[in-house]
């Protein structure tokens, strides 16, 4: 007769086969890329390709004379930037589709009470990014490229390539996206007893050296855009070790909870 006083394990009996799990993942992954390929679609016929590169040029072009256009140096140019943009717009449309895909692929493996956990973080992850992009098309491409042209002599045509535009663009977003994910880590680095809060609290120092130099290596060489990246950072590493607090007091598991409750 088992003891009425000690839980069950919920995941007992619920493992499955490595090549189950293989298969699984083989069938998120084709579930993505189906997501992707719809979010293409839809995209290519609204606001179509030109309408997605007139979209991410505004910041630009609000800083060239008004009868200028951004040139296409290479060969091929015209064919593979429309493409590359609409593949990243349909990447940042279906972002919430392959969330849910990871997290309908490891939910199966997880207890309940972290499964509360899990799901708020996958939304707000996803939100984080977009907030991030959005940060960057309004606020940083515009205050960059003004800071740039000032230096740009009155003798000189400041028309830029498309290609390098919209890498340099895509860098930024892909940048800016992973950068705003700094709460999730934290929150993650302390809910898998990785680190402690109060460990966070005393690296707070170092990690704003390690902010600074972050948006040094992976933002152009502009005083603006450096900042725009480092402060935001540090803001939501400090977020981050808030959150942290509020989640593992509310996701704790239920036997840690009545040890919590019968040690007070």
């Amino acid at each position: 007769m088992s003891d009425p006083d000690k839980s069950t394990d919920e995941l007992a009996g619920s493992e499955q086969p490595f090549v189950q799990h293989l298969m699984e993942l083989r069938d998120r992954l084709l579930y993505g890329i189906a997501g992707l390929g719809v979010c293409m679609a839809l995209l290519a016929i609204w606001p179509g390709p030109s309408g997605l590169i007139d979209l991410i040029a505004v910041p630009i072009r609000a800083h060239m004379p008004p009868d200028a256009k951004l040139i296409a140096v290479g060969v091929f140019s015209p064919f593979f930037v429309p493409l590359k943009v609409l593949a990243m717009g349909a990447l940042l449309l279906s972002l919430p589709w392959w969330m849910y895909q990871i997290w309908a692929f490891v939910a199966p493996g997880l207890y309940s009470h972290e499964k509360r956990f899990a799901v708020p973080l996958i939304i707000l992850g996803s939100l984080l990014a977009y907030v991030g992009i959005a940060f960057v098309q309004f606020f940083v491409l515009d205050k960059m490229f003004g800071f740039i042209q000032q230096f740009t002599p009155q003798s000189v045509a400041a028309t830029p390539d498309i290609a390098s535009y919209v890498e340099a663009i895509l860098s930024l977003y892909l940048a800016f996206g992973l950068a705003f994910q700094v709460p999730i880590v934290v929150v993650l680095l302390v809910k898998m007893n990785m680190v402690s809060v109060k460990q966070l609290k005393e690296f707070r120092g170092y990690f704003i050296v390690v902010a600074f130099v972050i948006a040094a290596v992976v933002t152009p060489p502009d005083v603006i855009s450096q900042l725009a990246l480092a402060v935001p950072m540090c803001l939501l590493y400090e977020l981050g070790i808030w959150g942290s607090q509020w989640f593992v007091r509310n996701t704790k598991a239920p036997e840690e909870s009545v040890k919590d409750s019968a040690a007070s």
